[in-house]
């Protein structure tokens, strides 16, 4: 009698590069009712943005992405996710949730500048992602009403997270004070 072995299936997660940006392109083409500008795929391969835009892997197949910025303002800085997708025959494995906590940890080991929170839009018809990003921590913060200009409905919700910074970054912060 022969035993088979299952092994588990390897999620991993690549930086964006001018060598995959193309596959990039074609996830959001199909992911999202949007067309992304050069400006955003020249954005999303800078440096300061490598550990919070990344590429999806299910058993090395890309199969999401997702891409934040940093917007500092005054003496804080928030951490946006711009774009988060998978791929719908991949939904339900645990990708989205690995990809969300992958963001709040780099958030939270972020140092210089340190990240204060996370925040997103989610379309006001999309229940789905707004418990997604609920069940994660995140809190509506308000409505944003006609943000989005080219689809229906317009109006979005404004989820954020507070972000705490690691124990390592936080001893880090007291011993230098």
């Amino acid at each position: 009698m022969s035993s088979t072995t299952r092994s588990q299936p390897r999620v991993s997660f690549a930086s964006l590069t001018s060598n995959n940006l193309g596959t990039v392109r074609k996830l959001n083409s199909v992911l999202f009712p949007i067309k992304y500008s050069e400006k955003f795929y020249n954005g999303i391969v800078q440096p300061e943005v490598e550990d919070v835009c990344k590429l999806i892997y299910y058993n090395d197949v890309p199969v999401g992405t997702f891409c934040c910025r940093l917007e500092t303002e005054g003496e804080a800085t928030r951490l946006y996710i711009m774009t988060m997708g998978i791929l719908a025959p991949y939904r339900s494995r645990g990708l989205g949730s690995q990809s969300m906590q992958y963001i709040i940890q780099a958030a939270s080991a972020h140092a210089k500048p340190s990240i204060s929170s996370i925040y997103l839009h989610v379309q006001t018809s999309n229940d789905g992602a707004k418990a997604f990003y609920e069940k994660h921590g995140f809190k509506v913060i308000r409505v944003y009403e006609n943000y989005y200009k080219k689809i229906v409905p317009p109006d979005a919700w404004v989820l954020e997270l507070e972000v705490t910074p690691t124990a390592a970054d936080a001893a880090a912060d007291v011993s230098q004070a």
